[in-house]
């Protein structure tokens, strides 16, 4: 069944029709994968100390899947961190895989706010240019692209460290950038990413985003598409190039580099590929100035690439903000949600690519992970019984077992090491391809506003900030660029502080109308009630200069080693943050809806 992904020639047909095959036979092929897990790390530390010493190898199926279920306990990232730890100072006796582990990956750390680290192998750059040909065969269907043709790709490889036993570490898309594997995805999706390597691992991000943009335009007759992980990135690309395309036009007009470019490696490459072009430059030009001067750069991206197809990267969970922006600049092209993964493993494919990011689902991939699912209640009153203040768990169930219209939190044993490793991810099963379950990310579980009895989600949270921002857009030229918030339980009483970074000028007096809205706007029983008895404070809203999410992205950037890793957590404590917000804040405003 696996045959496909040996083959470099394979077709997308060839590859959809090994998907829809074990999508048919999911529960059937997540029970062979749970097998090759565990038969693949027969006898490492950390089962032996669950399973003792099992023969995995004589047991059926159901007995083996049973047996795990029932003696591996479901565990969050610190029960595996002592194991990971071991690794990371040069422990080479078999701990969580038989195959030595010598790269370990970074996972995000924006949620939780301090560093994890996670086992990758090649297994990691397998399953991701699997996931890549599989998405590409199912875009191709609904906007097929020219072979040989480019992808104006935002992509960015951060720098990668040693731990004390010789490890390497960085990002998971460092890796897969650096890997063969990235190589071979370009050749066999037929479609190559406008810049070189120098440019994707120059290691400062407006550097690379200046060359990615330059190049774009280079080559802007042969870009098939746009990309890069998170919407964030191109929205923050086409926010930059609308301060520099002066220069990048002298560039392409002179065959020249902007000194801004400091990096030798980075210069050396470019000026290799370019040469002097004035009619391009002054076509540029003449664009530029039309969409800055009377569109306000409305359809930017089609403007500029005519052959563009399509947009593409994550736009669901805490991209959604974005999504507004990114139209904007897409005028009508599609914007093509990626698909559902994290740096724990590729979870599913976006196999409706014609659908808006907002209605996306992902099927799930039954050979990449053993996936288990905890279905999960809201609790209303009774929140002392909840595990973690905000659900009832009831007992994870297999793949084959979920139903439609209930969330989860999503548990994985994966091939790298990580065995029923609760991913803190809450996803609605929405319907079924084939076999195999289709999920909607909701948010990250720990994501959540609480004070007491309130109990607000990121999605709560979203809806609350896009209303304001809507109100503050219809009355003056302001708009909101990025957005966070934290609740204050050190004040008394406590209360909601939302962060605003807006671009354009706001009087005092609209600013304090939004506030008045975000504090009307969560509706959750808790809040509403706790407001009303004063026992939550009203919402404060703090307005941050200009950059200061820049700020926040380097020093994670500089702590995680890649923007592509990067997401603005919507709800933080994280005591670095929430240093640079507050030495940022410009404007307090304190308004109550309930007075």
């Amino acid at each position: 069944a696996d045959s496909w992904m040996e083959s470099a020639e394979a077709g997308h047909d060839d590859v959809i029709g090994w998907f829809e095959h074990v999508s048919e036979k999911a529960c059937k092929v997540q029970s062979q994968t749970l097998r090759r897990i565990l038969e693949l790390n027969s006898g490492v530390e950390y089962l032996r100390k669950w399973l003792g010493t099992a023969n995995v190898q004589e047991m059926d199926d159901y007995t083996l899947e049973t047996l795990f279920t029932s003696l591996v306990p479901i565990v969050s990232h610190a029960e595996l961190d002592p194991y990971i730890q071991r690794i990371a100072d040069g422990e080479t006796s078999p701990l969580l895989t038989q195959e030595p582990i010598t790269v370990l990956s970074l996972s995000s750390g924006t949620t939780e706010g301090r560093q994890k680290y996670v086992p990758f192998t090649r297994h990691s750059s397998q399953t991701t240019l699997q996931i890549f040909r599989l998405s590409a065969a199912y875009r191709s269907r609904f906007y097929p692209i020219k072979e040989g043709g480019r992808i104006l790709e935002f992509i960015y490889a951060g720098k990668e460290f040693k731990t004390l036993g010789g490890l390497t570490v960085g990002t998971a898309t460092t890796h897969y950038y650096a890997s063969k594997e990235f190589r071979t995805k370009q050749e066999t999706t037929k479609s190559f990413t406008c810049s070189p390597q120098e440019v994707i691992s120059g290691g400062d991000f407006a550097q690379s985003t200046y060359c990615h943009l330059l190049l774009g335009l280079h080559f802007s007759s042969q870009v098939e598409f746009v990309a890069s992980a998170f919407s964030y990135t191109i929205v923050q690309a086409f926010s930059f190039f609308q301060e520099i395309w002066r220069e990048i036009c002298d560039d392409i007009k002179d065959g020249t580099l902007s000194s801004r470019i400091t990096l030798p490696k980075t210069r050396k490459a470019v000026l290799a590929l370019i040469r002097p072009n004035p009619s391009l430059a002054s076509h540029i030009e003449e664009i530029c100035t039309e969409l800055e001067s009377n569109l306000g750069w409305l359809g930017l991206i089609p403007k500029l690439w005519p052959n563009a197809k399509y947009i593409s990267s994550i736009m669901t969970g805490s991209m959604l903000p974005y999504l507004t922006k990114l139209r904007h600049y897409a005028g009508g092209l599609p914007l093509v949600s990626a698909d559902y993964g994290s740096t724990e493993s590729w979870i599913g494919v976006n196999v409706d690519p014609h659908l808006p990011p907002e209605d996306v689902s992902f099927a799930v991939i039954p050979t990449f992970s053993y996936f288990e699912f905890i279905p999960l209640h809201r609790q209303q009153n009774h929140q002392d019984i909840c595990s973690d203040g905000d659900f009832v768990e009831e007992k994870p169930v297999p793949l084959s077992q979920v139903r439609i219209g209930q969330e989860y939190e999503l548990v994985l044993t994966t091939f790298t090491g990580l065995y029923r490793y609760r991913l803190g991810d809450v996803v609605e099963v929405t319907g079924f391809h084939k076999g195999t379950p289709k999920l909607s990310f909701i948010y990250r579980r720990k994501l959540i506003l609480t004070i007491n009895i309130d109990k607000n989600t990121e999605k709560d949270l979203q809806r609350v900030v896009d209303k304001a921002s809507q109100l503050l857009s219809r009355t003056t030229k302001a708009e909101v660029v990025d957005f966070t918030s934290h609740a204050d339980v050190t004040a008394r009483p406590g209360h909601y502080i939302i962060y605003w970074e807006i671009r354009g000028d706001a009087e005092d007096k609209a600013l304090e109308e939004c506030c008045r809205e975000m504090d009307a706007g969560f509706v959750d029983h808790g809040y509403v009630t706790s407001r009303r008895m004063k026992s939550i404070g009203p919402l404060e809203l703090r307005v941050v200069e200009r950059g200061t999410f820049g700020k926040v992205a380097e020093r994670c950037v500089g702590k995680c080693g890649g923007l592509n890793q990067f997401k603005t957590p919507r709800c933080t404590t994280n005591s670095v943050m929430l240093k640079i917000l507050d030495d940022s804040t410009v404007k307090r405003l304190r308004i109550s809806a309930y007075d």
